[in-house]
């Protein structure tokens, strides 16, 4: 049975969403549901965790992974993925919703895989996949606002010797701190200031490339996709693993918990938020980065705009720093399924959330997970090729894949009809890709394996 959400907010509005159905009790509700997935918000704070979570300093490779694909592919891949993100997105928020008009709102992607399609779905499967996916995007995180602090101190002190770890724990020490915020709810000052700051830097990054590409000393641009066809052709799966990463959430069901009842519409217009600010940033960054740089795109366009003479160092400092708060605010909301699987483990629901049966626990815990992953981020800040490779095994089931199946299951559409088959066809896609991206990243790792040393200063 899968975790259902307190009465809060309109106690009217609940009893109207819910049909008269049970609802359990805040009692009830064990301590990961009660004290961390709070359902307070509104859609407007939706759509802040939801831009968050989805436009990252990430969308600053979409340059690189067009440099694999040209101009069609990219271009066709960028809105390919959008497209069926924002589709599968909405099925999951349909599903929750209809559950949630039963009488069953699920708080959590592994609940939902238990209570739709089986107990194994849930704790052999989702559950592990999502658990990977965070720690995988905390480690990355944690990578990105290291880099982004060396970037700054490089630029401020050129003959500087601190090396990359060196800024990496730094940079830990702040997630520390920010992983000490209460519930997934208290997030949403903070992810208003990450979504405008996602539009600022994307901004400064468009306009830093198009002011470098139209100046007389362009860099000289070739579109032509590098390698042998068979090379060719596998960069091209890994192009579409990065977008297709880019464009992940893998957390939605956990960002909708966070609605007040009633839940209905407004993860949609959530959505709608989210994607607004996902046009406006990730064809911007993409087409302009791409059209400067062409197959010379690095893995992140600010590493291809650094030294240039044309762009004022406190510009290039500007724009780092907003990329150093963003990740910070991404970071932390992919922290929040763990917080929550530390709370419901250790916390009491029958004590206060504040109590001191309460904090110490928590303290501990998060405090132990963050240390924990600036130490690996630390000793592999190569972990952007890794990372290529938790896309194709776990944003892709998590978001692609399994939305489609819990929507099958759900609203047994006919096998007649449209949706069925475009769902069908988007799983079998996605298979397909998830498989082929795998073996793309894991020979690129195996490419890059020789540069790999522990605690690089990249």
């Amino acid at each position: 049975m899968g975790t259902l959400a307190p009465v809060s907010g309109n106690a009217a509005a609940a009893d109207k969403e819910n049909a008269g159905a049970h609802v359990q009790s805040t009692a009830e509700l064990d301590a990961g549901a009660l004290f961390v997935l709070k359902s307070r918000g509104s859609w407007l704070h939706c759509g802040y965790h939801l831009t968050t979570s989805i436009v990252a300093p990430a969308l600053l490779s979409l340059p690189f992974a067009l440099s694999m694909l040209g101009w069609v592919g990219g271009i066709i891949s960028l809105l390919f993925c959008g497209f069926v993100t924002f589709y599968s997105y909405n099925l999951l928020s349909l599903v929750l919703e209809h559950h949630a008009m039963l009488g069953s709102r699920l708080l959590r992607f592994r609940d939902m895989a238990t209570y739709i399609l089986g107990p194994k779905w849930g704790s052999h499967f989702v559950g592990p996949i999502q658990f990977g996916v965070c720690c995988g995007a905390v480690i990355a995180g944690i990578v990105i606002g290291g880099q982004n602090l060396k970037y700054i101190y490089l630029l401020s002190n050129p003959d500087g010797t601190m090396k990359l770890y060196h800024f990496i724990i730094i940079f830990g020490i702040l997630i520390l701190i920010l992983a000490q915020v209460p519930s997934f709810h208290s997030l949403r000052h903070i992810n208003l200031l990450s979504l405008t700051l996602s539009l600022v830097y994307s901004a400064c990054v468009t306009a830093a490339s198009l002011k470098l590409g139209y100046s007389k000393n362009a860099p000289s641009r070739n579109y032509s996709l590098k390698g042998s066809e068979v090379n060719q052709l596998l960069n091209a799966f890994n192009g579409i693993s990065i977008i297709g990463t880019t464009y992940a959430c893998g957390i939605l069901p956990e960002i909708q918990a966070t609605l007040v009842a009633p839940v209905k519409g407004k993860m949609f217009k959530g959505l709608c938020l989210c994607y607004t600010v996902i046009a406006a940033t990730f064809f911007s960054v993409a087409i302009s980065g791409y059209w400067t740089f062409g197959n010379e795109a690095m893995g992140t366009i600010l590493a291809n705009l650094m030294g240039h003479t044309l762009l004022p160092s406190w510009f290039l400092i500007i724009t780092n720093v907003f990329c150093l708060l963003q990740v910070s605010a991404v970071t932390s909301v992919y922290l929040q399924p763990t917080n929550e699987a530390f709370e419901k483990k250790f916390a009491d629901p029958n004590k206060k959330q504040f109590s001191m049966r309460n904090m110490a626990p928590r303290l501990i815990s998060r405090s132990l997970s963050v240390v924990i992953a600036t130490i690996l981020a630390a000793m592999l800040p190569f972990f952007g090729d890794l990372m290529a490779l938790i896309g194709a095994f776990g944003f892709i089931p998590l978001d692609f894949i399994m939305p489609m199946l819990f929507y099958n299951a759900t609203f047994k559409p006919s096998k007649r009809g449209f949706v069925f088959w475009i769902n069908t066809l988007i799983i079998a896609i996605s298979s397909v890709l998830a498989i082929i991206g795998a073996v793309a990243s894991i020979r690129q790792i195996v490419l890059d394996a020789k540069y790999y040393r522990l605690f690089a200063n990249v």
